[in-house]
């Protein structure tokens, strides 16, 4: 059963191409000239105004302040941590050449902005009183991508970058830990993806991080999405960039800094937790539009429904419900209908000459089994939130079943390679990098995390049979 002209290659049929048709196709996204580049369309845009949104709020209410760095770095700057730079030298866009001629120090496009930001850190700190140094960006950053997905792994993407700097390492790791539990709530609350927070093995730390945690989430194919990251990077780079600062007692010492980051990967997030054949499907908190009103009639009644249907969108956006009227009247309702269902809108009133007259308007919801029903046209406004709020935990709550129903707890080989072939192994783990690399070149599978909540556990390592490392199992599995 393949697609229609409108619809998508069934999930079942090629995930992958269900996605790729799908972020065109609802008007999320298009390529861009340069390889690995998007463009993101105002739909698509509008997801990541509203992530970044609640994000944002979350962020300024912890008491860190925005501000913005330059995006071309010196290649100087990213060689003054050893870890850094190799972990990035594979993904760097470089200039050499600018003003008709070539630089003498060439500069990189920022794949990240530890080292901009270390620079000014050293500068703006001196003693203990300027301690905790609380900063956050909003920005682009460029890491050259040989196999892109739009929203998932581009060439250039949107994030916001936290970058912190305190005084030892107790208050650093505070931070780190506040930062990934802002990207819990914003997953979990606004995005309705149950994500697992934990922290990497050493083998999938960040470049010069001395700890990094994360959260992840796992997709309608049952692989994983790294959906956020909080890095606890010690004095690293402190050393580096001379970032000190005067104790009370009047000694110099280093500062332990942090950085941490979202990005517009998340909207990859919410495609692949919540679609389906039909398209997208949106939590009502972060959809663009939440309710899609489809007046319908011709001449003088379409006219009529058109005008109540103005007017009830009026209501609803009085009430704080995000309303959008379709009237394009040259288009069938039916064409319509699907077009929404399409582009995942999580509440449609169609609204005809025989509702009017009764003073009703059709509800469907983009998902459930009750199908649809009439309501009230003067109810709507107060009706219509509490059904919103339904919608939001459904999501949640169905995409919480589907991962825990496809995480399997194993204890061998044969039922490992089973498990992330479909989902998530929970697994005894040696921790050595190079078992982590045999087990990904022969099944492709990495280990996500190590769960905050895992309950205390020891025994033998499911591949090489070495006693385990981290006194509780390790989710693996094959990943974006």
């Amino acid at each position: 059963m393949g697609r229609d002209e409108r619809g998508v290659t069934p999930q079942n049929e090629d995930f992958s191409a269900w996605y790729n048709e799908l972020v065109a196709k609802a008007q999320l996204v298009d390529r861009g000239p340069a390889k690995g580049t998007m463009v993101i369309r105002p739909y698509g845009y509008r997801l990541w105004e509203l992530i970044q949104e609640e994000l944002d709020r979350r962020i300024k209410d912890t008491g860190h302040e925005n501000a913005y760095f330059p995006l071309l770095i010196p290649e100087s700057y990213l060689r003054r941590e050893a870890d850094h730079v190799e972990g990035f030298s594979p993904e760097l866009a470089i200039v050499t050449h600018a003003g008709g001629k070539e630089l003498e120090e060439p500069l990189v496009v920022r794949p990240t902005s530890e080292t901009i930001i270390g620079e000014m850190m050293a500068k703006w700190v001196s003693s203990h009183r300027d301690l905790p140094l609380l900063l956050n960006q909003w920005a682009n950053v460029v890491r050259w991508e040989l196999r892109p997905r739009m929203f998932l792994r581009t060439t250039e993407f949107l994030w916001q970058e936290g970058h912190t700097a305190h005084a030892d390492e107790a208050d650093a790791m505070r931070e780190t830990m506040l930062a990934l539990d802002l990207y819990t709530e914003v997953a979990r609350d606004i995005a309705a993806i149950p994500v697992v927070p934990g922290e990497k093995t050493p083998g999938e730390r960040f470049a010069g991080a001395v700890r990094t945690f994360t959260i992840e989430g796992m997709m309608r194919d049952g692989k994983a999405l790294q959906a956020g990251t909080s890095h606890y990077m010690g004095t690293n780079f402190a050393k580096a960039f001379d970032i000190q600062y005067t104790s009370e007692a009047g000694r110099l010492e280093l500062c332990h800094t942090t950085s941490w980051g979202m990005s517009t990967r998340m909207i990859g997030g919410v495609i692949m937790t919540h679609g389906d054949d039909k398209g997208l499907v949106l939590p009502p908190r972060l959809a663009p539009y939440q309710v899609v009103i489809v007046p319908i009639g011709r001449g003088d009644q379409g006219a009529q429904t058109s005008a109540a249907a103005l007017e009830l969108a009026g209501r609803l956006k009085a009430a704080g419900i995000r309303t959008h009227v379709d009237d394009r009247a040259q288009l069938s309702p039916g064409f319509r209908f699907n077009d929404w269902e399409l582009r995942g809108a999580p509440i449609r009133l169609e609204l005809g000459p025989r509702d009017l007259e009764a003073g009703t308007v059709v509800m469907a919801k983009r998902l459930g089994d009750e199908g649809k029903q009439s309501i009230s046209l003067s109810s709507a406004p107060e009706l219509i939130p509490g059904v919103l709020e339904e919608f939001q935990a459904f999501l949640l709550q169905r995409a919480t079943e589907y991962r825990d129903s496809h995480t399997m707890r194993v204890d061998t080989w044969d039922a490992f390679t089973k498990a992330v072939a479909s989902g998530w192994a929970l697994v005894l783990h040696c921790g050595r990098p190079a078992c982590e690399d045999d087990i990904k070149a022969k099944v492709a599978a990495t280990p996500r995390c190590i769960p905050l909540d895992g309950t205390p556990e020891t025994g033998w390592c499911v591949h090489c049979g070495e006693a385990s490392a981290y006194g509780k199992r390790v989710i693996f599995g094959r990943a974006y």
